[in-house]
């Protein structure tokens, strides 16, 4: 069973591709951590800037 590579309460510089335009890039915090899907581990990320929140997988974090 994979584990997730992140840790709630970490926070990382993320650059959201394919999230169109207003996609929010810059400093996010891991709010929770998700179950996995075909696409891998996921997290509940959270923009320090805007506190918009959004899921992603561990991909487009790494």
């Amino acid at each position: 069973m994979a584990t997730h590579k992140f840790k709630v309460g970490q926070k990382m510089n993320v650059t959201l591709i394919g999230f169109g335009r207003n996609a929010g890039n810059g400093l996010f915090e891991i709010v929770r951590l998700m179950p996995a899907d075909n696409s891998g581990q996921q997290y509940r990320i959270k923009s320090m800037t805007d506190g918009h929140e959004r899921i992603v997988t561990e991909a487009e974090l790494a």
